[in-house]
């Protein structure tokens, strides 16, 4: 048990060769910790249609992913903060026109899945 920690050490397992392979597809904890944030900005219904949009349409203002979403300016303008602190997307001035586009290339990729892929997840 190679892999397991040493606080952990004391405990024994029902399959060695199974525990080390599950931490091994666990991986680092904090590259979990990281993909964990990237999915909490995709579990919200609102944040998760502005990105499907940001990642369909490309660079678009604020106004109009408001009505392409139905979000109110102000929800979709709180957002798109959020959304740019994490890295997420990115704001480009077009003269007086902030417009935003996706910044994170695994983020798009999961989009790319989920539109590809688009049925409705099934439960359990």
């Amino acid at each position: 048990m190679h892999l397991v920690p040493p606080e952990r050490a004391h405990q024994h397992p029902i399959d060695e060769h199974t525990v080390c392979h599950a931490i091994e597809g666990i991986g680092d904890p904090e590259r979990v910790r990281a993909w964990a944030e990237r999915f909490a900005l995709l579990a919200d219904p609102g944040r998760l249609s502005l990105l499907l949009a940001l990642h369909r349409a490309g660079p678009i203002a604020v106004s109009d992913l408001a009505l392409a979403t139905g979000i109110r300016d102000t929800a979709v303008s709180q957002a798109l903060r959020l959304l740019r602190t994490s890295g997420a997307v990115q704001a480009d001035k077009d003269g007086r026109v902030v417009r935003y586009r996706l910044r994170a290339p695994e983020i798009a990729e999961l989009l790319e899945v989920l539109a590809t892929h688009g049925s409705t997840p099934s439960p359990g």
